[in-house]
Parts: structure tokens; C-alpha cells; sequence
């Protein structure tokens, strides 16, 4: 029984940490960057200051990009204390499996604090991309489908999962 609760444990905490990883690893888009002049805490900085990867390549009018900024820039407070909230959660149920005074319904309660926090990263992700696309002409629209049907016909991108391996 501890064998699976373990194990139940480590698939939780990878799948909760798996939105948090893709978000470190995302390069800001262009023309977002650090300026000359701009440290790493300057508004090109995490989330809000990089264009969302479904626009990259779109080509946006300087005033959208200025609304893009400032939406993306308005989401980051929120952003950063809901992951704040999930990393600790994380590392408060990671010492307390760790720990020789393990609690059921105390890790159950960081584990669903982890979640919600996580669950309400990805609400907040979904409102700014439909806020987003609300600022886009019906050419700009067009050119992302035109660019997601493209791509749905590539490998891994079908919607199926690739084959079992033999």
C-alpha cells in the first residue's frame, strides 16, 4: 500500500510540475526581449513579457503588440503567485513523503492546493489567449488557422498517440 501511494505520489507531482517546466523553458518572442538598458526584471520578463507561442509570426500592428503587452503584463501578478502557491505545495508534499510522520489527508490538501493553484494558471492562460485572439483582424485569424491546420497533419500533432513501442 505505501509502494502505491508513493507511486501515486511521484505521477501527481510530475504531471502538477509538467505546465511549470514548459513555462521556464519558453523563450520570449520578438520584439518582447530585454531591451538595451532592461535587466532580466525589466517587462521582458516571464510570462507577461513575451508574445504567446500561438502568435509568433503573426505579424501585429504596433498597437496591438501594445495591447498584447499589456495584457500579458496585467496576467503576470496573478500568474506568479499562483505558482508560487503550487511550487510550495509541491515542496511541502514532497518532504512531508519524505518525512517518517507521512499524513494521508495532509498530503491529499497539498496535493489539491498544488492542483488549484495549477488549474487556475491554466484558466488565467485560456482568458489572455481569448482576450488575444479578440484583438486580431480577420487576415491575422485566418493565417492561425491556415497555420493549425498545417500543422495538425504532422507527426505526434494528429491528436493520436504515437504507437506503442515493441
Amino acid at each position: 500500500m505505501k509502494h502505491r501511494q508513493t507511486m501515486l505520489f511521484l505521477l501527481l507531482s510530475a504531471g502538477l510540475a509538467a505546465p511549470l517546466s514548459v513555462k521556464a523553458q519558453q523563450a520570449p518572442g520578438p520584439g518582447f526581449g530585454p531591451g538595451p538598458g532592461m535587466g532580466h526584471h525589466g517587462p521582458g520578463r516571464g510570462a507577461g513579457g513575451g508574445v504567446p507561442p500561438f502568435l509568433r509570426g503573426i505579424e501585429l500592428t504596433e498597437a496591438q503588440q501594445d495591447k498584447v503587452f499589456a495584457a500579458t503584463y496585467a496576467q503576470e501578478p496573478l500568474l506568479h503567485e499562483q505558482e508560487k502557491i503550487a511550487f510550495k505545495a509541491h515542496a511541502q508534499l514532497r518532504a512531508l513523503a519524505a518525512s517518517a510522520q507521512y499524513d494521508d489527508a495532509q498530503a491529499s490538501a497539498l496535493a489539491n492546493t498544488a492542483a488549484q493553484a495549477t488549474a487556475r494558471i491554466s484558466l488565467e492562460r485560456a482568458r489572455l489567449e481569448q482576450q488575444l485572439l479578440a484583438l486580431l483582424t480577420l487576415e491575422q485569424r485566418a493565417q492561425l488557422a491556415a497555420r493549425h491546420t498545417r500543422h495538425e497533419g504532422g507527426p505526434g500533432r494528429s491528436g493520436q498517440r504515437p504507437p506503442a513501442p515493441v
